[in-house]
Parts: structure tokens; C-alpha cells; sequence
């Protein structure tokens, strides 16, 4: 963050080519560190910097893709072309278009042309960059890079964590690559370039063992892509300016261009496809099976922990709910929706439901909806089950929830009564912690029957409660949606602590 307060200096003071790259790295580098741990981090200032770092490497970027097409119309030339022919190429290959050219001598009427016209923009977007920089708060992004560290320092490198966060990344890119090589657009292989892009980024940040094997040819990768991208930049800038002065000029040029962008893709293609494809050397190293839920479900809580003023409350909710859910079923309860998605549902939205406290108090609930329906689901949990777990959330307190409610009416009538269901679960094991002391520890549904008023209750055994306790009223209170679902009375009675050594089922 330092490096990038360094660089807006040497900036301003040279619009270069060299200067305007160095700042737009050292900005990506920022980004990108803001990018990983805003997964797992929910202090807004992750956001904020990157918001503040991306309108800045933005309105570089123009200024930066004209010297890139500046240096490639000095590569393509076909003066220049001719005068290197008979000396190697591939090292121009290898690294693309760089350093700083002189373009005066050129002889080709489009090249000329095209050159006057990015020079005239040059000049603008220097003016733009100039306006860039006076606008962006360096006192602000200092004030960042003393406490974002600090934030930053709290998680370990090289950890299942970011190995989880890599293998999202490497899922995305690996769909982005079959896409681009079914289709050929140029859209679909500048969404490929991303994708590796960001895949590169969390490998190079969080994963050093991993960056100092791969780094290298995730390097020539993006650099392959890049360059794709570069020339089909310079096509479409040269059609849209009409510089060809012929038809003859015109397919000189595309020639030239496809030819270029050609040798990338096919040297692409040779690392990443086929038997000898890098794609199951790096998903090898990235966690594999059941791990990948479970570390979702530590980076949901990590960002629960970070919101919600008493998570340990938030975990034993957790606890509870799953306790009463999976005792209802052993008691023979059918849910409305399949019992596994049910119950994924249900634990998200135990650990997830008072996130909204991080904005106050008052009607947290409908702000925990708002923040876990915007959060993103990690590898590993379904998006459905994510969904419905913002709404069971939503549901956890204040009014009962009914099929007309606007979270619940566009959802089909099974799924409307299953989150329904799931909501009477979670409001009664949340009554249960009301004091947020852990006074119950545990429960289990007994198989006792009692009658009463002509239907059988259902007897809930709570270790730790007490009908004279603080929370029994809003437990009397809260098992009221549950009641109406299960068209039974519920019952609560104190459950005999456990003996050291002995286990339960539950």
C-alpha cells in the first residue's frame, strides 16, 4: 500500500508508459490482497480500498492501453516486420510488446495514422490521469495501510482457508477455459484472462509454497491472455478509427494481427489442454471431498464471527437447532424439502442469524437477510440452501412468517412450507439461548406420551432449564410457530446432566 503512494509520485511527475504500469500493479496487488481476505474479513475498509484502488487503476487503464497499442503498431509495422524477419522472433513472442519505441520513422500510411490518432488520446488521457490522481485520498489510503495490515496479519498463509478460496477461483477459470475454447469469442477468452487472473492472484497472495511452484507458468499464462486481449484491442481500435487507406493495407493488418494472436492461443492451448494440461496438476494440491464443505462452513463462521457481537450465542443456536431437527426427524417428522438441504439450510442460518447486529440492534433480522443474501455462497454449499437460509434467518424473531410475505411468495409451495418449518425450528433452539449464557446445554425429544386436550405433546428434555428460569416465557412464547407446524402441543422439562464419560444420542 506503501509502494502505491510511492508510485502516484513518480506518476505525476512522468505520464510514461513505465510509471502508469508500475502504479496499476502495485494497485492490482492491493486489490487483489482486498479481494481474497473480503471473504473471510467482513470489515467494510477491505472494500472501501478496493473501491478506492479500482476507480484510480480504471482511469489509468486507458491511458495504459494506449501505450500497449503504441508498441504493438511498432511490433506489427510491416516495414518493421520485414527488417526483423530474418532475425528470431520468438523472443518477442515470449514477452510481447515493451519498453518505449520511436515511431517517426514509420512508413506505413495505417500505422502513421493510427499512431497520430493515439498520440491525440495520449494527451487526453494523460489530462484524465492527472484529474485521477488529484482525486484520489492518499491520506485516506495511509490511514488503510497502518490498519489493514494489522487485519491482514490475523490469518496464516498457506492455510486451508485460502486453499478453499484457490480451489473457488480455479473452479471458475476451469469453466471459463471449456467455454472459451468451445466458443472463440473474444469475450470468452477475456473472461478466461480474468478468470486465471484472479486464480493467480490468490495463489501469488495466501499460497507460497504453491506460488513458487506454479508462479511461473501462471505468469506466461496470464501473459499469453493478456496479450490476446492486447491485440484484439488494437483490431477493433484500428476498424473503429478507419485507418486503412485500402482493402490491400486492411488485410496486411488482420493478417498480421490474427497471426500474432494465433501463436498465443495455440501456446496456451499446449499447457492447458490435453494430457499434459496444468489444470489437474493445481487441483491435485487444492482440498478435495467433504473438506471442501467443511472449510465453507469455517470461512461463513469466520465471517459471522466478525459481525455478529456474540457469536459463542450464534454457535449454540447452531447446536440446538441441529439437536431438535434431527430428533424430529428420528421421531419420525417428514420436512417439506430433502432433509440434507434442510439441514444445511438450517445450520447457515443458525450461525448467520444476528450478522445484522454489526448495524444495530433494531430489526436486525431483516438486515442479517439483506447481508447473508449479498454475501455469495463458498464452494461447497449449495446456492438454494444459502437462500433459504437468508430467509429461515429472517424468520428468527419478530413476526411469523406466512406463504404472503414478500422473501416467501416467490418460492414454490413445498419450499415455501420447508422454510416455514425451518423458521419454527430456529426461533425456538434461538428462546432456548434467550439469555445468551449457555444455560442449556442440551436437549433430546423424549418418547413419553402425554395427552393434552385430546392431542399427544411432544416432550422436549432441556439440560440447564428451569420453567422458573429467566428465558421460559419467551420460550412459552417461541414454540408457538413450531406447535402450529407440527399440530402438537410442545412441552418443555429440566434433562438430567450427563454423567462425566457417558455419551447421548441424539
Amino acid at each position: 500500500m506503501l509502494r502505491v503512494l510511492e508510485e502516484c509520485e513518480k506518476v505525476s511527475a512522468d505520464f510514461g508508459s513505465d510509471p502508469v504500469h508500475d502504479l496499476r500493479v502495485s494497485l492490482r496487488r492491493c486489490r487483489s490482497m482486498a479481494d481474497g481476505l473480503i471473504a473471510i474479513d467482513p470489515d467494510p475498509n477491505w472494500k472501501a480500498m478496493k473501491k478506492a484502488g479500482k476507480r484510480l487503476f480504471q482511469r489509468l487503464g486507458d491511458l495504459r492501453d494506449i501505450h500497449v497499442m503504441e508498441e504493438w503498431v511498432e511490433k506489427l509495422e510491416p516495414s518493421h516486420a520485414e527488417k526483423t524477419s530474418t532475425a528470431s522472433s520468438a523472443q518477442d513472442d515470449e514477452a510481447g510488446p515493451h519498453g518505449s519505441s520511436s515511431y517517426g520513422g514509420s512508413d506505413d500510411a495505417a500505422a502513421k495514422a493510427l499512431l497520430k490518432i493515439l498520440k491525440q488520446r495520449e494527451d487526453e488521457q494523460k489530462q484524465e490521469a492527472q484529474t485521477a490522481l488529484d482525486e484520489f485520498d492518499r491520506k485516506q489510503w495511509r490511514q488503510w495501510s497502518k490498519s489493514l495490515p494489522a487485519r491482514a496479519a490475523r490469518f496464516r498463509p498457506g492455510s486451508a482457508l485460502f486453499k478453499h478460496l484457490a480451489l473457488e477461483r480455479w473452479t471458475e477459470a476451469r469453466k471459463l477455459h471449456t467455454r472459451a475454447l468451445r466458443n472463440r469469442s473474444q469475450a470468452a477468452f477475456h473472461s478466461l484472462r480474468i478468470g486465471i487472473k484472479r486464480f493467480r492472484y490468490i495463489v501469488e497472495n495466501f499460497l507460497p509454497a504453491e506460488h513458487k511452484a506454479w508462479s511461473d507458468d501462471l505468469k506466461e499464462l496470464q501473459d499469453l491472455l493478456g496479450e490476446v486481449h492486447d491485440l484484439d484491442v488494437l483490431w477493433s481500435t484500428a476498424i473503429s478509427c478507419h485507418v486503412f487507406p485500402d482493402a490491400a493495407s486492411r488485410n496486411l493488418w488482420h493478417e498480421r494481427i490474427l497471426s500474432e494472436r494465433a501463436k498465443r492461443i495455440e501456446r496456451y492451448r499446449a499447457k492447458m489442454v490435453g494430457k499434459n494440461s496444468l489444470w489437474p496438476i493445481w487441483r491435485v494440491a487444492l482440498p478435495q471431498g467433504k473438506r471442501i464443505e467443511a472449510l465453507a462452513t469455517r470461512r461463513m463462521k469466520l465471517w459471522a464471527n466478525g459481525l455478529d457481537p456474540d457469536f459463542p450465542h450464534s454457535e449454540r443456536v447452531a447446536s440446538l437447532a441441529l439437536q431438535l431437527y434431527d430428533g424430529l426427524l428420528a421421531m419420525g417428522w417428514k420436512p417439506a424439502v430433502d432433509g440434507s438441504s434442510a439441514r444445511s439450510s438450517l445450520l447457515a442460518a443458525a450461525l448467520l442469524h444476528d450478522v445484522g447486529k454489526s448495524k444495530g440492534q433494531k430489526g436486525h433480522h431483516k438486515t442479517s437477510f439483506d447481508l447473508i443474501r449479498k454475501h455469495g455462497n463458498p464452494l461447497g454449499w449449495m446456492p438454494a440452501d444459502l437462500h433459504s437460509a437468508a430467509i429461515v434467518a429472517r424468520f428468527h424473531r419478530g413476526a411469523l412468517p406466512t406463504r404472503k410475505h414478500k422473501a416467501l411468495r416467490d418460492l414454490l409451495p413445498d419450499e415455501q412450507k420447508g422454510t416455514i418449518q425451518l423458521a419454527a425450528v430456529l426461533r425456538l433452539a434461538n428462546a432456548l439461548d434467550a439469555t445468551h449464557d449457555g444455560q442449556i446445554r442440551r436437549i433430546q425429544i423424549e418418547n413419553s406420551q402425554i395427552r393434552t386436550k385430546g392431542n399427544e405433546a411432544l416432550i422436549i428434555a432441556a439440560e440447564g432449564y428451569s420453567p422458573l428460569g429467566s428465558s421460559a416465557q419467551t420460550i412459552a412464547a417461541e414454540r408457538h410457530l413450531l406447535e402450529t407446524i407440527l399440530h402438537r402441543p410442545i412441552l418443555l422439562k429440566a434433562l438430567r446432566p450427563e454423567k462425566p464419560g457417558r455419551t447421548h444420542s441424539r
